[in-house]
């Protein structure tokens, strides 16, 4: 591609010190902003033609929807992120069936495998699909966020508790995966689509590097090496390692703004950073809190404005991004908040009435999350939801210790009160 706004991308693969063959496969397609990798299993070659029927059947199906693609880029109405992230997880499957159907013709070839990521951009969005331990970094600002999550034995042992850090050194099943495509005729597959921003760096790869490199090593090399360099400084790391697997990693890069971030990279750091901050969503991982971000709207509000009346029925919860909203009763006024602070959690739960009204103090701008996609981000992810409803019971404790002691101090106050009128009405007695 000529245009100097282009994606950029350093794709590498390498055998390893020990195997004899490479069961890895890559695939780069520039007309689509395409990059996929995938690590093969099966033994007696299999695992390079499950690799190899993968990739390529993935981008068939991919590129057969060239049309859909093309009315999300030009932002029709009729075409969603949803519908992006079916694409990819249909290409997957198709995969998959494709897989397992020459396993089935070729008796030698049965039970073989193979994990498969992929990276699609489209203008500022980026969307990611994944089976099995090949993973996919971003890169932004020097902070390296891992964007895909283990389907392997390992991670699922370290999620349950049954498993430390310190013991997978131990462990003779490192690479046994939990989901690979063609095993079966059909796969799960996780999906994941987020904004992409001037300067944001992709690293894809197999396991046979992600054995050897830790975040802060893959940082250090995308710090330190020039950009078209990284791709070979990764294989050579892992090499000097023990290159005990094949080795396979694509580089992409988007470019940098003309005039530093733009408006949609300070609104975007601004937004995780704010949510980052808070208690209900400081334990997700980076990927999680970009789930949550996919289900909030961002408004804008003039002073004055009313947001909430007390007694309405509400099924939002807000928070401020920037700018102060007013808490009051009438013309009695509760509190008074800013950045990163919310309010109206307790409407994702309950369709009790609003307690208290709200009004912006100064223009603000606020993220919006509606209980309809509270509760369906719950339900569709475990995880989140453990931990969202952990951190959510959290903050209702806080908050009931809080009212506990403001009543506690209002009951001193009224028996205080109580006992000095008490005190008075025997001086008037005694006067009388």
């Amino acid at each position: 591609m000529s245009n100097g706004s282009a994606l950029r991308f350093w794709p590498l693969t390498d055998v390893g010190r020990v195997r004899d063959g490479n069961e890895d496969s890559f695939l780069v397609d520039e007309s689509l902003n395409l990059f996929v990798v995938a690590d093969g299993m099966g033994g007696h070659a299999a695992g390079e033609v499950a690799s190899n029927v993968a990739v390529h059947s993935f981008r068939e199906s991919v590129h057969s929807e060239r049309a859909l693609l093309d009315a999300f880029e030009r932002g029709l109405s009729s075409t969603t992120r949803e519908d992006v992230l079916r694409l990819l997880e249909q290409g997957v499957q198709n995969a998959c069936a494709m897989v397992h159907g020459e396993a089935q013709r070729d008796p030698s070839k049965r039970g073989m495998g193979t994990t498969i990521v992929a990276l699609l951009v489209i203008g500022s969005r980026g969307f990611c699909v994944h089976v099995g331990d090949s993973r996919i970094y971003l890169v932004r600002n020097d902070t390296v966020h891992q964007l895909t999550e283990d389907h392997s034995l390992i991670n699922e042992l370290l999620k349950r508790g049954r498993l430390k850090p310190e013991q997978i050194a131990k462990l003779n099943m490192k690479n046994a995966v939990t989901r690979a495509v063609g095993v079966y005729e059909s796969v799960e597959a996780d999906t994941l689509d987020f904004d992409i921003l001037p300067g944001d760096r992709f690293l894809l790869c197999s396991d046979g590097l992600t054995e050897y490199a830790e975040d802060a090593d893959i940082a250090r090399v995308f710090r330190d090496k020039p950009e078209e360099s990284v791709a070979q400084a990764f294989i050579d790391y892992a090499n000097a390692g023990g290159g005990k697997d094949n080795i396979t990693a694509v580089v992409v890069k988007v470019p940098d703004a003309s005039a530093g971030l733009d408006k949609l990279a300070s609104e975007v750091n601004l937004k995780l950073e704010t949510l980052h901050r808070m208690p209900m969503f400081r334990h997700l991982t980076y990927q999680e809190l970009v789930r949550v971000m996919n289900i909030i709207d961002v408004r804008d509000y003039p002073a004055d404005e009313q947001i909430v009346e007390e007694g309405e029925d509400g099924d939002e919860m807000f928070i401020v991004l920037t700018g102060k909203v007013r808490v009051h009763s009438g013309d009695q006024v509760l509190v008074e908040l800013s950045a990163g602070q919310h309010f109206g959690e307790m409407a994702l739960v309950d369709r009790a009435p609003r307690s208290a009204s709200v009004t912006v103090g100064e223009p603000s701008k606020l993220m919006v999350m509606r209980r309809r996609s509270f509760f369906d981000l719950i339900r569709k992810d475990h995880d989140v939801a453990v931990k969202l409803l952990w951190a959510f019971l959290g903050v209702l404790n806080q908050r009931l210790r809080t009212t506990s002691h403001e009543l506690g101090h209002a009951r001193e106050q009224i028996a205080m009160l109580h006992a000095s009128t008490v005190m008075n009405e025997g001086d008037l007695l005694e006067v009388e």
